[in-house]
This record gives C-alpha cells, structure tokens and sequence, in this order.
C-alpha cells in the first residue's frame, strides 16, 4: 500500500487541522463542516498528482494553446453520513466525478465495546476500470473502510482504488495492509498517536458525523 501522509509538510491544511480539533470551536458546527471541506479540496489536489492526463489542445481568443486534462474517470465513494462534507471538498475539484454513497456504522449487540460493522445503503455508481475514491474522515480500526470496500467489490472492478481520511491510527493502517490490495493508495491528512480502550483514536477529534451535524440518538 502506498502511504501519503500531507501533514508531514507544513501548509494551510495544519491550520485547518488544529481547527477541527479545537474544542473551543467545537460548537460551530458551521465551521468545522467548511474546514473539513477545505482539508478535502487540498487532498484533492495532492491526489490530482497520481491521475493520469492527456494532452490537448484549446482555442483562445487569440490561438492556440497545449494543455493536458485529467484522463481518468473518477467514482467519488463517501461513507455516510461523517464523509459528506470531505465528499464535497473532493467534488469542488474533481466536478466530472460521478459519485456514490454508503452507510457503516459500528453496532454493539452486547452493549459494551465489542462492535460490528454493519452496512446498508448504498447508491454507486458504475466502478469497472475507473478510478474509486474511498472518502471517510476518520480511519481509527479500519473495519469500516474494509467492509465496505468488500461490498463495493461485489459491483466491480476498479483500474485504481486510493482511500481518503482526514485523520487515521497506526492501528487502522495496519489492519487497512492487511485486508487491502498493496496497490492501494492511503491518503491521510494528519497520522495520530493511537486507539483509547474504546476504539477511537487519540488525540483525534471526537466524533466527525455529530460535529458536522450534531449528536445522533
């Protein structure tokens, strides 16, 4: 599996980083919807550098001019409903995408920490030879992006698969090399230190789905 770590570099996606994570402004939901979609309009482009192009040629008012576009066909793939707002980042600069989505969610049967991954809906579109962005802010076991990996795989094959999360542990990614394809591309915005004894990752953010739009039942 191929690794990109963003935050190793300093840029502006550190400033919206400490945003997301401040508790101070944990009570606008408003902004931290907005900044999740910047981190996603940054990796975006980070991303853009791994497609493919063509060249072509475009008439200006006054001639001609060389340029290259993107070639590959993008599926642009959210897991509800924490993703919609990194979804959106990524659609404001891949605008030709087609698009899909799907829920997961952790359910505990026992009512403790044992948990199962149980997903439902799914609207996808055609995956066959092109290009699958797998979207969910938060990679903390991994459990969610593998199963519903599995259930994309029932409706095809893609040419490329690249998994997009704003922030991820150690212990995620491990289990991601384990039950993902080594040609798999892992795009994380900021790696953190850990998993707490419940499964969430440490310092992380708390919970992406409730912040962007508020507490669940």
């Amino acid at each position: 599996m191929q690794i990109h770590i963003l935050s190793e570099n300093n840029s502006v996606l550190n400033h919206f980083l400490g945003q997301i994570r401040n508790v101070n402004v944990h009570n606008d939901s408003m902004r931290f919807r907005r900044n999740i979609e910047r981190i996603g309009e940054i990796m975006a482009y980070e991303l853009s550098k791994e497609l493919h192009y063509k060249n072509i040629k475009i008439q200006t008012p006054l001639g001609i001019k060389k340029t290259t576009e993107i070639e590959d066909q993008l599926v642009l793939c959210s897991i509800l409903r924490a993703g919609l707002p990194l979804h959106l980042g990524f659609l404001n600069y891949f605008d030709n995408a087609e698009n899909g989505f799907i829920s997961a969610f952790r359910h505990h049967p026992n009512n403790d920490d044992y948990f199962e991954i149980v997903v439902q809906y799914q609207a996808i579109a055609d995956i066959n030879n092109k290009n699958l962005l797998l979207i969910d802010p938060m990679l903390a076991t991994g459990q969610s992006i593998v199963a519903v990996f599995n259930k994309l795989m029932e409706r095809g094959t893609p040419k490329e698969i690249h998994i997009a999360v704003v922030i991820a542990a150690p212990e995620g990614i491990e289990h991601l090399k384990q039950h993902l394809p080594n040609t798999c591309h892992l795009w994380i915005s900021a790696l953190d230190e850990k998993l707490n004894e419940h499964s969430y990752i440490v310092p992380g953010l708390g919970d992406a789905g409730d912040l962007a739009f508020g507490e669940k039942l």
